[in-house]
């Protein structure tokens, strides 16, 4: 029986190539979306992908993540922006062996560079519908969601989506998407109220806002408390 781990340790394969891509999930103030783009090589040409590129090989992999967001939103440094893991199986990419090192981030969809990114095919396509996507990127795109959904248990990050002012409908929308459940309505408010993140702004929208219905009271959030929040979690589960 041959041992697996050998002293001296053979030579590596550096013949192994890193992309790296990203899950960018925003709101429009109805539903939940991912910004996705069309591939530009073969044999997925005209595909849908997540945004992604080859990284160089000293590249450090938050800092390639960031350059990444920084071109399509042009700011680098998003409140919420983590890596997930690495997908790495052997034949996931037809070309040779690429280990893909995902990140997603959560964004404010009104800040992407729509003028710059979109005639490359960018788009944003229905959180609860994703198509298929060339790759391994819709088992990125499950993961992601499942990282989303753990977070929003317990932290505020949904409230990283919302616009400036939002609708408690807007909110309870954004939770039940990233959740994948619905919540009694009175129930989800209470919960909320008590952990007195929100402020209310004491006006009414005037109905212009997607998915803000006319007369319906306007919201902000505290960020004092948020930030601290953001740290220790709710007293409550979702």
């Amino acid at each position: 029986m041959t041992d697996s781990l050998q002293y001296p340790q053979e030579e590596p394969d550096f013949n192994v190539a890193i992309s790296l891509s990203l899950v960018l999930i925003g709101f429009d103030g109805q539903q939940l979306q991912i910004l996705v783009a069309k591939s530009a090589r073969k044999p997925f040409e005209g595909a849908l992908m997540l945004p992604s590129r080859y990284i160089h090989h000293t590249a450090e992999f938050m800092l390639s993540a960031r350059k990444m967001f920084e071109q399509l939103f042009g700011y680098d440094d998003p409140e919420i922006i983590e890596q997930l893991q690495a997908f790495g199986k052997v034949y996931r990419h037809p070309g040779g062996r690429v280990v893909n090192v995902a990140h997603y981030a959560l964004v404010r969809k009104e800040d992407f560079q729509a003028e710059r990114w979109e005639k490359y095919g960018m788009q944003w396509v229905p959180y609860l519908q994703m198509p298929d996507l060339a790759y391994d990127h819709n088992d990125i795109v499950q993961y992601a969601k499942e990282r989303l959904k753990r977070r929003v248990k317990r932290r505020p990050v949904g409230f990283n989506l919302l616009p400036e002012e939002f609708t408690l409908g807007q909110l309870q929308t954004l939770y039940e998407a990233a959740l994948g459940k619905s919540f009694d309505k009175r129930n989800f408010r209470k919960k909320l109220f008590k952990t007195t993140l929100l402020i209310d702004l004491e006006k009414k929208s005037d109905g212009s806002g997607r998915g803000q219905h006319k007369g319906s009271q306007l919201f902000g959030f505290n960020r004092e408390k948020y930030e601290k929040m953001k740290l220790t979690g709710y007293d409550f589960l979702f």
